[in-house]
């Protein structure tokens, strides 16, 4: 089976408060966007579950993977057959664009088919909210807005962005979730992201829809803040680093704008493509 995990961009980020288990409640609203892995299951040669990565290097050992994590915690649901996991790494990671969190849920939602395990959504959603906080929203791959510890999850109805171009860029280096939440101060929410994203895409910025971490995170990564810079200058209708970083994503009306800055940045990895949301 042959599967084509995409990766996610926030609009808005609020950390609204840090819980005393120590981790943090946020508000956003996540969109699938079409930076893609590639991931493919087949039946084992061996006898045994293995794990194959290719592509961008990862920091991580096959066993800790998000991907095999995810099958073990499919196979401590229900019986599962060993398999051969071949995954092409393309997302990059430390970009707040939740490549792992993706191959984990695809890797769910590959077994549950190849196997006819009979899960709905909401039972993977169940079992990916185990395995990491952004999981669960590729169970589902469509607008949600995101709240509690980004697990708490509702259609998010937004303004329509198919006429536009994402542009996503991300910079030489990394933001740790560590030392993006180190440097947030939590604010209350006022409820009212989804509505202010209802609004036309040029609005957004006046209205308030802000990503929280860059307060901290700009001032100590130039090459974000310059991101953001360029992608304003060239014209995005909006622009925000995306997740706890490092990557910052544009929003354009043409793909020849979205072009002309992806060109100008040099050192990043970029993607562009359609905006557009289901």
């Amino acid at each position: 089976m042959l599967l084509f995990p995409n990766c996610k961009v926030n609009l808005g980020l609020r950390v609204t408060r840090r819980r005393p288990d120590g981790y943090h409640d946020i508000e956003t609203v996540m969109i699938p966007a079409g930076w893609c892995d590639v991931l493919e299951i087949v039946p084992s040669a061996s006898g045994t579950t293995t794990l194959t990565v290719t592509g961008r290097a990862v920091d991580c050992p096959p066993e800790k993977n998000l991907v095999m994590r995810a099958y073990r915690a499919l196979a401590d649901r229900v019986p599962l057959p060993p398999v051969d996991i071949f995954l092409r790494k393309v997302i990059p990671d430390g970009a707040g664009l939740g490549g792992g969190s993706a191959d984990a849920a695809f890797t769910l939602i590959g077994l549950n088919a190849m196997f006819d395990l009979g899960f709905d959504k909401a039972g993977l959603a169940e079992i990916a909210a185990g395995i990491g906080s952004d999981c669960p929203f590729f169970i589902y791959n469509e607008p949600m807005l995101c709240v509690g510890t980004g697990t708490e999850m509702s259609r998010a109805d937004i303004c329509p962005l198919s006429e536009m171009t994402l542009l996503i860029a991300k910079p030489q280096v990394a933001v740790s979730t560590k030392e993006a939440y180190a440097g947030v101060k939590p604010k209350p929410s006022d409820g009212r992201l989804t509505e202010l994203l209802s609004h036309p895409v040029a609005e957004w910025e006046s209205l308030g829809v802000h990503n929280d971490f860059e307060d901290s995170i700009l001032p100590l990564h130039d090459a974000i803040a310059r991101i953001k810079d360029a992608m304003i200058a060239g014209g995005a209708a909006y622009s925000a680093m995306t997740g706890s970083g490092a990557a910052v994503i544009g929003l354009f009306a043409s793909a020849k704008m979205a072009d002309a800055v992806a060109s100008s940045l040099e050192g990043c990895d970029t993607f562009a493509g359609c905006a557009a949301v289901n």
